[in-house]
C-alpha cells in the first residue's frame, strides 16, 4: 500500500508554525497588558476620589467652608465642585470627553450640615497613557516578531540539519556507495530514534541486496553445474546413438548390446539428475503434500529392507524405538538418500538408530573416511562433492543431501552432518522431527 506524503518545506513549516504561535501569543499578551493597565487606572482614580471624599468629609465636620474645601481638594488632577446648604454652587467640573472615550469617573459624598461634594478626575491623562501603552506594546511586539522569526529561520535549518545528513546518505547509498551509516550518538530522543531506525533499514536492506547477491551467484554456478552434469550423459548418449547408427548390418551382436546398454545407463543417469533437479524445484516452491502419522522406525526398516534387496551383501544394523511424526511420502526418500550416501561412502556396514523424545531422531552411521568438520556443512550444498567423491558413477551428481535437508525442513525439522562418537570413524548424519504426542 502506497500513501501520499505531502512534501511541503518541513524547515518553512515549522518556522511558520513557531511564527504564528509566537504572533498569537504576542497579541495577547498585549491585549491582556491593556486590559489589567485599564483596570487598574480605574481602580487607582476610584482610590484616589475616596481619598479625596473623606478628605471632604473630615474637612466639613472641622467647618471649612465650601471654598476652603475646593482650595484643598481641587489638585494634582481631581475636580471638585460643592453645592452648599444654600443652594450655591462652587467649582467647576468639566464633564465633556472626546467622543469614543468612556465617560470620566465621578464621585458624589454628602457632607455634613447639607452640603454635597462632586468628585471627578482628568480622563485625557489616562486616555492618552493607554495610547502610549498600546503603541509601546505594538512596537515592542512587532520588534519581538521580527527579531524572532530572524532567529527562527537560523534555528530551525540548525536543528534540521540531521535531515539533510540523512537525505545526503541516502542519495549516496542510492548512487552506490554503502556502507554509510549515520551512527546516532543518542537514541532515546526523536531524531535519534529515526536515525536508528534508518540505520536498521540501510542494514535490512544491504543484508537483503547482499542474499540477492549471492542467491544469484549460487542459482548461476547451480545452473551451470546442472547443465555440465547433463552434457555428460547425453553426450554419451548421443555418442552411442551416432556409434549405433553407423553400426553396419554385420556388426557384432556382442558390441551392439554393449552399446545398447552404455544408452540405457547413460539416459538412467541423465533421467536421475532431471528428477533431483524437479525435486529441488518442488521443495523451493513450497508446494505442500498431505500428511498423516507414520511410525519413523517401521519407516526405517522398511528402507532398509528395500536397500537389502537391492544390494544384497550390504550390513545395516537397526536399533531404536517406535515413534510417531506427522510426514508425506517424501520422508521415506530423506531415509533412502541417507542410506544410499552411507552405503556408497561405507566399507564395513552402516548403523541406523531411532530415539523418541520430545523430537524424534534418526542418526545413519557409516564405516567410511568421514567428513571433515570444515565440510560438514558444505556438503548440504547443491552439487557438491568431496574430492574423495568425485567418481559420478560413485558419487552422484551431489543432490542428494541437498533434497534430504529441503524435504527435513518442510517437515519441520533438521537434517546435520555432527561428530560421530569417539572410535567411529565414518560420517554420523542426524536427522531431528517434531515428535507427536
Amino acid at each position: 500500500m502506497t500513501s501520499r506524503l505531502k512534501t511541503v518545506s518541513l524547515r518553512w513549516r515549522v518556522t511558520w508554525s513557531a511564527i504564528a504561535v509566537l504572533a498569537a501569543t504576542l497579541v495577547f499578551s498585549t491585549f491582556l497588558v491593556d486590559t489589567l493597565f485599564a483596570a487598574q487606572s480605574k481602580r487607582d482614580v476610584s482610590v484616589a476620589l475616596g481619598n479625596r471624599a473623606q478628605m471632604a468629609e473630615q474637612l466639613a465636620r472641622q467647618g471649612a467652608t465650601p471654598r476652603e474645601l475646593i482650595n484643598r481638594l481641587n489638585r494634582g488632577g481631581v475636580h471638585v465642585r460643592v453645592i452648599g446648604p444654600d443652594g450655591r454652587v462652587y467649582g467647576f467640573i468639566d464633564a465633556e470627553h472626546e467622543p469614543g472615550e468612556p465617560p470620566p469617573p465621578m464621585l458624589e459624598r454628602d457632607l455634613t450640615g447639607g452640603a454635597k461634594v462632586y468628585l471627578t478626575t482628568e480622563v485625557s491623562p489616562l486616555t492618552q497613557a493607554q495610547v502610549r501603552l498600546r503603541r509601546l506594546l505594538l512596537l515592542v511586539g512587532l520588534g519581538t516578531l521580527a527579531v524572532a522569526t530572524a532567529m527562527l529561520v537560523f534555528g530551525v535549518r540548525l536543528a534540521l540539519r540531521p535531515l539533510d545528513t540523512m537525505a545526503g546518505l541516502a542519495n549516496s547509498i542510492a548512487g552506490g556507495q554503502r556502507g554509510g551509516r549515520l551512527a546516532p550518538v543518542r537514541t532515546d530522543t526523536e531524531l535519534g530514534r529515526t536515525a536508528a531506525a534508518f540505520d536498521d533499514m540501510l542494514d535490512a536492506l544491504e543484508g537483503a541486496e547482499a542474499q540477492a547477491k549471492e542467491s544469484e551467484r549460487r542459482t548461476k554456478q547451480f545452473v551451470a553445474d546442472a547443465a555440465h552434469e547433463l552434457r555428460t550423459p547425453i553426450a554419451g548418449i548421443q555418442a552411442v546413438a551416432e556409434a549405433v547408427a553407423q553400426a553396419g548390418p554385420d556388426t557384432d551382436p556382442e558390441t551392439r548390446e554393449r552399446l545398447l546398454l552404455l544408452a540405457v545407463r547413460e539416459s538412467r543417469r541423465a533421467g536421475r539428475l532431471v528428477e533431483d533437479l524437479l525435486s529441488l524445484a518442488k521443495l523451493d516452491a513450497g508446494m505442500e503434500h498431505p500428511k498423516s502419522e507414520v511410525d519413523l522406525l517401521a519407516l526405517v526398516r522398511s528402507e532398509v529392507d528395500s536397500q537389502l534387496l537391492v544390494h544384497p551383501g550390504l550390513e545395516v544394523a537397526v536399533t531404536g524405538t517406535p515413534v510417531t511424526v506427522a510426514a508425506d511420502s517424501r520422508l521415506s526418500q530423506v531415509i533412502g538418500n541417507l542410506l544410499d550416501n552411507a552405503r556408497r561412502y561405507g566399507t564395513a556396514g552402516i548403523q541406523v538408530e531411532v530415539r523418541a523424545g520430545d523430537r524424534a531422531v534418526v542418526e545413519v552411521t557409516d564405516s567410511g573416511p568421514g567428513v571433515p568438520p570444515a565440510d560438514r556443512e558444505r556438503i548440504f550444498d547443491r552439487l557438491v562433492r568431496l574430492e574423495s567423491a568425485r567418481d559420478r558413477d560413485s558419487g552422484g551428481a551431489g543432490l542428494g543431501l541437498a533434497i534430504a535437508r529441503g524435504i527435513a525442513e518442510a517437515h519441520g525439522g533438521t537434517l546435520t552432518c555432527v561428530e560421530p562418537p569417539s572410535g567411529v570413524s565414518g560420517a554420523l548424519f542426524r536427522l531431528e522431527l517434531p515428535a507427536m504426542s
